[in-house]
């Protein structure tokens, strides 16, 4: 199966890569900062997110990643609502900025938008890029989004298998793969067939069995947990590709990341990642490489200026990784 360059920079065989989410926090937001410069409703700085997407396609970093947020719901333990922009036309600017970095969805919430229009924006993000696009997928799980767009939310793990198979179907370059997409159109293309198969990921359980990942995704995406936790999952999501007979498949692990400056300083934990120097968080990257993570996507924190550990991470850490 040939996919697309995406996948080949974010997956090398026997290789740990690592990616950011984006929008990451500002370049000149510090730990000092103001209450209104740090509000998660802020939108972000186009300018700024450009000269950092490609400062890290320069640095080498593996991937730029994106959310989907429909609406400005607050949640988390601090109840607070993001404002993002919509991930596809964010990730396509990122891409016009950069050359080699993969941009990736992690993930659309694919019950609340049709499928047609999942794929047909999914077929030219990744040939703005030059096949240089992941899509992650997810379930959701915020009841005033879902009611918002008149959607079921009991019934999202039904809508979200039936809406991977007409997407699956579109992203495929084979003919015989599209003729879901066909009948479900009435015979009409969304787009012409991609030259490679993009991929396509489940991001969280997406309430599908991880036999049903294994069976039809290429990749799962996870978040943080400590790590005899993570080991466990990562030998469950193996298990799951032997019993389908599916070959290896990429386990993707999300990080919190605040990154300490004094290179020295013991690792700490945080909700959903760490506080670290760069030296026990190298340790903790090759920890994970062993245990068969594929990729880390980190999540930055607050603390230091984005630019300033974007480049730390590229000068220090991807080197330590072989990147």
């Amino acid at each position: 199966m040939r996919f697309n360059d995406a996948y080949q920079r974010v997956f090398p065989a026997g290789a740990l890569t690592v990616g950011l989410m984006t929008p990451v926090a500002s370049a000149s937001s510090v730990a000092s900062a103001s209450p209104v410069d740090a509000r998660p409703d802020r939108m972000a700085d186009i300018g700024e997110a450009l000269e950092l997407a490609a400062l890290a396609d320069r640095l080498g970093f593996a991937a730029l990643w994106t959310r989907d947020v429909p609406l400005m719901v607050p949640q988390g333990s601090d109840n607070t609502a993001s404002a993002l922009d919509d991930p596809f036309l964010w990730l396509a600017a990122l891409a016009g900025a950069t050359r080699e970095i993969a941009v990736g969805a992690a993930a659309i919430v694919l019950p609340l938008r049709h499928p047609l229009h999942v794929a047909k924006s999914a077929l030219s993000l990744d040939r703005l890029s030059g096949g240089r696009f992941i899509l992650g997928l997810g379930s959701g799980d915020r009841p005033a989004e879902f009611a918002a767009f008149g959607e079921d939310l009991d019934q999202r793990a039904e809508a979200f298998r039936s809406r991977w198979a007409i997407v699956r179907a579109a992203l495929s370059p084979d003919a015989d793969e599209r003729a879901a997409v066909l009948a479900a159109t009435g015979g009409f293309e969304v787009l012409p067939g991609p030259a490679r198969r993009i991929p396509m990921i489940v991001v969280g359980s997406a309430r599908q069995s991880l036999q049903w990942t294994a069976t039809h995704a290429d990749g799962w995406a996870t978040y943080h947990r400590e790590e005899a936790r993570q080991e466990g999952r990562i030998e469950l999501w193996q298990r799951a590709l032997e019993q389908k007979g599916v070959g290896a498949k990429p386990f993707v692990q999300s990080v919190q990341l605040e990154l300490l400056a004094d290179p020295d300083a013991a690792p700490e934990p945080l909700e959903l990642g760490l506080r670290t120097g760069r030296h026990a968080l190298i340790a903790y990257l090759h920890r994970l490489q062993a245990m068969g993570v594929a990729h880390v996507l980190f999540n930055l924190g607050r603390g230091r200026p984005a630019r300033e550990v974007i480049e730390e991470l590229g000068a220090e850490v991807l080197p330590a990784l072989g990147g």
